[in-house]
């Protein structure tokens, strides 16, 4: 497969990933800014719930560039519209649909017909618009055309080197998204002991479950009140949990030994050495290392896996973004 081709495929999977991240997490910053502020105290971060998105995302200083104030609308308008962030919304759909239409031999056609329509019918979409329609209910609309799109690929393509590089991108943004919407909660909107155990603390774990899909199965599995280790345990170590971190380097582990050779050996290592720390890996030596410490280290190193993909596979040195 030509490098250029495996490099579209593997962006074009990342967008889709990052739109639906990026709706997730402002679909529950926008329920949970609805709850009455008299139950929460003052001077506590989640006051501010819009500012959580913006830090999981690592768009604080890029966002403040172009507006003075924090607020509902204006996170709203930068992270679903603005054709000035990446990551946008708007910006991964197109990104992604342009990635899909430049190799389109290399997907089916009901793939790009799905990723065309998508496209199409956010161009149609405003502020205005999608407050008429329902922000909760737009983003439910993201999250459904990224499940649609997923589905299609995994029904219809050829369990080929294309199809494995599109799951490659997928698990690892699926990795790096669940790393920082976990950190985010708990080294940055706890900044106090004091406010552990608390309604407000109950909310905001209830709120990063849902972001992730994992409220349900987090009642499944412990049947009893949220806590922050159980959560991390979930969200980290359990490899039956879809978009923990355990699970998506199972997945990340297992497509690059289809698609690694001989010149590929420090991938290989640096992937094996990744997942044997989740695999063996145990919740107390993480929260006796330090959670926020362990994160970031897992960031620093799936990033310098995606570094090492761009390198080895695609020879571009570089993330495709959308202009």
């Amino acid at each position: 497969m030509l490098s250029r081709t495996a490099h579209e495929l593997f962006w074009m999977a990342r967008h889709i990933e990052r739109a639906e991240n990026t709706a997730r997490i402002l679909d529950v910053t926008y329920r949970m800014s609805l709850l009455p502020y008299d139950a929460v105290e003052s001077g506590l971060a989640w006051a501010e719930p819009w500012a959580v998105p913006l830090i999981s995302s690592g768009l604080a200083t890029s966002f403040y560039k172009r507006y003075q104030t924090l607020s509902a609308e204006n996170v709203l308008r930068y992270m679903i519209l603005d054709a000035n962030n990446d990551s946008s919304i708007q910006c991964c759909l197109w990104a992604a649909r342009e990635s899909a239409r430049s190799v389109r031999g290399a997907i089916t056609s009901e793939m790009y017909e799905d990723l065309n329509s998508s496209w199409l019918e956010m161009r149609g979409y405003d502020f205005e618009k999608i407050q008429a329609y329902g922000v909760s209910e737009f983003m439910d609309w993201v999250k459904m055309r990224s499940h649609l799109i997923r589905g299609v690929t995994f029904g219809t393509m050829l369990r080929d080197e294309a199809y494995h590089f599109i799951r490659l991108g997928t698990h690892l943004e699926r990795a790096d998204n669940t790393a920082r919407i976990l950190d985010v909660k708990y080294h940055i909107l706890l900044p106090s002991a004091a406010d552990v155990g608390g309604a407000v603390d109950y909310y905001q774990w209830g709120a990063l479950l849902r972001s992730v899909s994992g409220f349900e199965s987090y009642r499944k599995i412990y049947r009893d009140v949220i806590t922050p280790r159980r959560v991390a345990e979930l969200l980290i170590l359990r490899d039956d949990m879809p978009r923990s971190l355990h699970s998506c380097m199972n997945l990340i582990q297992e497509t690059l030994e289809k698609l690694c050779n001989g010149h590929s050996q420090e991938i290989q290592r640096a992937t094996g050495e990744l997942h044997a720390r989740l695999h063996y890996g145990r919740t107390d030596d993480i929260i006796r290392y330090g959670l926020h410490e362990y994160l970031m280290d897992f960031l620093d190193r799936i990033s310098a896996l995606g570094d090492a993909i761009e390198r080895d596979f695609f020879a571009t040195g570089q993330a495709a973004s959308p202009q």
